[in-house]
């Protein structure tokens, strides 16, 4: 079985080369689909995440508030490999 990984900066045309490998009937795993459904309310990286960066970065819709976190994350290189473990 071939497997390919797929990386690339932002708009660099990820999504559409995924959408033509599922066309074509590849199987695709998703990461960041999959870090999103991690970091869910009731899942044990919310807590972990809630209880080391605070509830500040909770929104009103009570899902972790990624624009909030990566501000933290991306200032501080000892946070995000905090983040990242």
């Amino acid at each position: 079985m071939l497997k390919i990984g797929l990386t690339g900066g932002i708009a660099t045309g990820k999504s559409y080369v995924v959408s033509v490998l599922r066309e074509l009937g590849c199987e695709v795993i998703d990461a960041d689909a999959l870090a999103h459904e991690v970091i869910e309310p009731g899942r044990p990286a919310f807590d972990e995440i809630v209880g080391h960066f605070g509830k500040d970065v909770v929104g009103d819709d009570g899902k972790i508030d990624r624009v909030k976190l990566g501000a933290i994350v991306f200032s501080d290189k000892s946070q995000r490999e905090k983040l990242n473990r």
